[in-house]
């Protein structure tokens, strides 16, 4: 294609990266150009990405920043203590704020669908406040108010290990989610504050009776930001028949996760995976959920993801293999930006 076609993204780990530079120029630096990683502000602006959920990710103490995308039978992660997570969560969030604020309009967190719109339009990197992993929200909720206050519009309830609320499911392949309990009843009762407060819950992440239990609870279409197809590639974090067909139930949306020990029928973490296999993941992501149900969701700067793609820069390459394998532009426009821009003027207005 001659043009290229914005990218809104379900997400990143951009503000993680950021984070744990411990460098007080960072936000400038993303802003002018910051080397290695996936995302600056320039290489997004080469790639046509527009925005995406900019997530906050509290990091495993053991290996501060680790996402263990490992595609071998490995356990769960140990809990995190609430204060550390608060630690992170809170600077993380300054991070994104910072960003907003000194970039001269060039970078815009966005409270609705609307506001996402409208930075897309502008020019502006469209940023949606994120969580992934509740850990620093205490089971009263009384920073759930505040964090959305703050802008917080999307929350995964758990990364890959247990708390409070819930279970992540660990990296294991092959394996399916089938793996631990439900949603505590600080869970369920988190879940039903997010639909009151317009907050999208994200899937990703959580176990298969976590999953059932969302699905029971919540009024909202169910999503989950970044994750692919089980019968693919059978690693546990990815979506079994059943889950797609609880999604399309609900008229909600899968983002394509990156990450290539997600994609590929192996399970391996290999860079030379090929786009093809992308494609294939989208292709049966399309059959099950429907034209308006995909998106992308590619885990940049939390995962490794094909060398043909490299970074943030490398988004048109996808859109031409999608091009290619006869995705016709309003196809291509749907799964690159338009789906997330609707699920989100349904969920968080």
């Amino acid at each position: 294609m001659t043009d290229l076609i914005p990218v809104f993204d379900g997400h990143n780990d951009a503000l993680l990266r950021l984070y744990q530079a411990n460098d007080a120029t960072v936000e400038a630096r993303f802003i002018e150009g910051l080397p290695g990683g996936h995302i600056d502000l320039p290489r997004a602006r080469k790639g046509g990405f527009a925005g995406g959920m900019f997530a906050i990710f509290p990091p495993p103490l053991e290996q501060p920043g680790a996402r263990r995308a490992m595609s071998t039978d490995d356990e769960a992660p140990p809990a995190l203590e609430r204060a550390e997570a608060l630690s992170s969560t809170l600077a993380m969030a300054s991070i994104l704020l910072r960003l907003e604020r000194i970039s001269d309009g060039a970078f815009t967190v966005c409270r609705s669908a609307g506001a996402v719109r409208t930075a897309v339009e502008k020019g502006s990197l469209a940023a949606v406040f994120h969580i992934e992993g509740a850990e620093a929200i205490d089971t009263d909720l009384a920073l759930l108010d505040v964090l959305h206050a703050a802008g917080l519009r999307s929350l995964g309830l758990v990364w890959s290990r247990p708390n409070a609320f819930a279970h992540g499911v660990p990296f294991r392949f092959p394996a399916t989610p089938e793996i631990g309990p439900g949603l505590t009843d600080a869970g369920k009762a988190l879940v039903k504050a997010c639909n009151r407060l317009n907050v999208l819950v994200d899937l990703s992440h959580l176990n298969a009776e976590g999953f059932r239990d969302v699905a029971k609870i919540s009024d909202a279409p169910l999503v989950a930001t970044h994750s692919n197809v089980h019968a693919i590639c059978g690693h546990s974090r990815n979506l079994m028949d059943w889950q797609l067909d609880a999604i399309r139930d609900t008229g909600g949306m899968v983002g394509l996760n990156f990450a290539t020990g997600f994609l590929r029928p192996d399970g391996r973490m290999g860079g030379d995976t090929g786009l093809d296999v992308m494609v294939r993941h989208l292709d049966a992501l399309l059959e099950a959920l429907g034209e308006n149900g995909v998106g992308l969701g590619s885990d940049f700067d939390g995962a490794h993801v094909p060398k043909a793609i490299g970074d943030v820069s490398g988004l048109p390459k996808l859109i031409d293999a999608m091009e290619k394998a006869g995705y016709g532009r309003e196809l291509i426009e749907k799964i690159a930006w338009r789906n997330w821009v609707g699920m989100l003027e349904r969920v968080i207005g």
